[in-house]
C-alpha cells in the first residue's frame, strides 16, 4: 500500500474519475475534525504517487485512508479544506477531474468540463503522521460477525466524554468465539458471537464506539467479506475493501462487568418480541421530559403506560405468560426501546427482580444480554 508519509514536494498534478474520487471522499471525509481550530485537521491530504491516488483525514482520535486509480503525471502532496472539497466534488457531473498544485502556490486548481475551482491549501509536511497500517500482527476475521456484534452492544456506550473508558466497546478474542460489552453505567450490553479467523490468542482492545460506528458504515458498501484487524500498542486498525480505519485505543480499565450481572430473578417472562416492541414504540410517544416508562406485570397480562404533564398519557396492554405478585417497574423509553432492537429472535424474554432491582431483556438464546437500570416510580 502507498505510504502516506508526507514529505517536501515540488509539484502535483492528477486526473482521475469523478465518480470514484466522490465516492472515496464521501468516506474519508468522515475522519475529519469538525471541533477543531488546528487548521490542518480540517483538511484531506491528497497524495498523488506511482498511478495512484491517496485520500486521508484525522483529527487524532481516529483516521481515514483510502485510495483509487489515477493518472499521476506529476507526483505531490497537498492538504485542500475537507468539507468544501467532499461538496465539491459530490456535485460534479461524471467525467475527469483534474488537480494541479504547484510548489510555490497556496492553490489547488480543480477542474471538471468547463467547470474550474481555485480552494487555498495547506501544506502537506504540517499534516499529521498516521499510524503505520502495514505492520505485523494483522488478522481476518468474518465481516459480518463482527459488525452483527457491533450493531447488537454499540449503542449502550456513554456519549459523555467526562467518562473516556464508557465511551469504547471492549472487544475480546477468545479461541473460537469474539465477545463485545459496551456501558454507559445505565445500560450494558454483551454479546457473544462465534467467530471463524482471529488473532489465535486471546487479545482485547478498548475502542472507541464513535470508530466501530464509522467501521459499520464503511463496510455497509464493501463487497468484501472479511475484515482485517490489526491491534497494536496504542492503537487499532481495520481494513475493509481498500479502506483503513485506524482509532486510538482508551486507556482505562473497564467495569467487570460479570459482577453487574444478577444471578437469579423473582420473574422470568417471554413476550412476542415485535408486538412489544410496537407497543412500546407507541407508547414512549407519551414519555417526553425524561418520564418513565411503566411496565405493570400482572396474571396474564402486560400493560405499558406512560404520562407526561401538560402533554398526555398513553397506556396498552398485551397478554403475557405471567404469574405472581403485581409486578410494575419504570425504565428509561429509549433504552428499553434499545434494549428490544438489539435482540432479532421472535420472542423476548424479560428477566425481573424487583422495582429497584436491574431488568435484563435477551433472546431465546443465552448470546446476548442486556442489563437496564430502572427508574423509581413516583406513588
Amino acid at each position: 500500500m502507498t505510504t502516506l508519509d508526507t514529505a517536501a514536494v515540488t509539484e502535483m498534478k492528477v486526473t482521475c474519475g469523478s465518480e470514484e474520487f466522490a465516492q472515496k471522499l464521501a468516506v474519508v471525509g468522515r475522519g475529519v475534525s469538525t471541533r477543531t481550530t488546528v487548521h490542518i485537521l480540517t483538511g484531506i491530504l491528497l497524495r498523488a504517487e506511482g498511478g495512484e491516488l491517496s485520500l486521508a483525514a484525522t483529527d487524532m482520535e481516529i483516521s481515514l485512508r483510502a485510495s483509487l486509480p489515477a493518472e499521476t503525471g506529476d507526483s505531490g502532496a497537498v492538504v485542500v479544506p475537507g468539507r468544501l472539497l467532499v461538496d465539491i466534488v459530490r456535485l460534479l457531473p461524471p467525467g475527469v477531474v483534474t488537480i494541479e498544485h504547484g510548489a510555490e502556490e497556496g492553490i489547488a486548481r480543480l477542474t471538471c468540463g468547463p467547470a474550474s475551482y481555485g480552494l487555498h491549501t495547506y501544506s502537506a509536511d504540517d499534516f499529521p503522521r498516521l499510524p503505520d497500517v502495514d505492520g505485523g500482527g494483522r488478522f481476518t476475521v468474518e465481516r459480518g460477525a463482527f459488525l452483527d456484534t457491533v450493531g447488537k452492544v454499540g449503542r449502550s456506550a456513554s456519549r459523555d466524554e467526562s467518562r473516556p473508558v464508557l465511551t469504547g466497546v471492549l472487544v475480546r478474542f477468545e479461541e473460537g468465539k469474539l465477545v463485545m460489552a459496551a456501558t454507559d453505567s445505565y445500560r450494558l450490553s454483551v454479546k457473544e458471537t462465534p467467530l471463524e479467523g482471529g488473532p489465535g490468542q486471546e487479545l482485547e482492545a478498548l475502542v472507541p464506539a464513535r470508530a466501530l460506528g464509522e467501521l459499520a458504515r464503511i463496510a455497509q458498501g464493501a463487497t468484501s467479506d472479511e475484515l482485517e484487524i490489526g491491534v497494536q500498542e496504542n492503537q487499532v486498525v481495520f481494513g475493509i475493501a481498500g479502506v483503513w480505519l485506524t482509532a486510538r485505543r482508551i486507556d482505562g480499565q473497564f467495569p467487570n462487568y460479570k459482577q453487574l450481572i444478577p444471578e437469579s430473578f423473582e420473574a422470568v417472562v417471554e413476550v412476542p418480541r415485535e408486538e412489544f416492541l410496537d407497543v412500546v414504540r407507541r407508547t414512549s410517544l407519551m414519555a417526553q421530559r425524561k418520564s418513565p416508562l411503566r411496565l405493570r406485570f400482572e396474571e396474564g397480562e402486560l400493560t405499558v403506560s406512560a404520562q407526561t404533564q401538560d402533554v398526555g398519557d398513553a397506556k396498552e396492554s398485551l397478554p403475557v405468560s405471567y404469574s405472581g405478585d403485581v409486578l410494575e417497574i419504570g425504565f428509561n423509553a429509549e433504552f428499553l426501546r434499545d434494549g428490544l432492537e438489539s435482540v432479532t429472535d421472535e420472542r423476548a424474554r424479560l428477566k425481573l427482580i424487583s422495582p429497584l432491582r436491574p431488568g435484563l431483556i435477551q433472546g431465546e438464546g443465552d448470546d446476548f444480554l442486556y442489563l437496564i437500570m430502572p427508574i423509581r416510580l413516583a406513588g
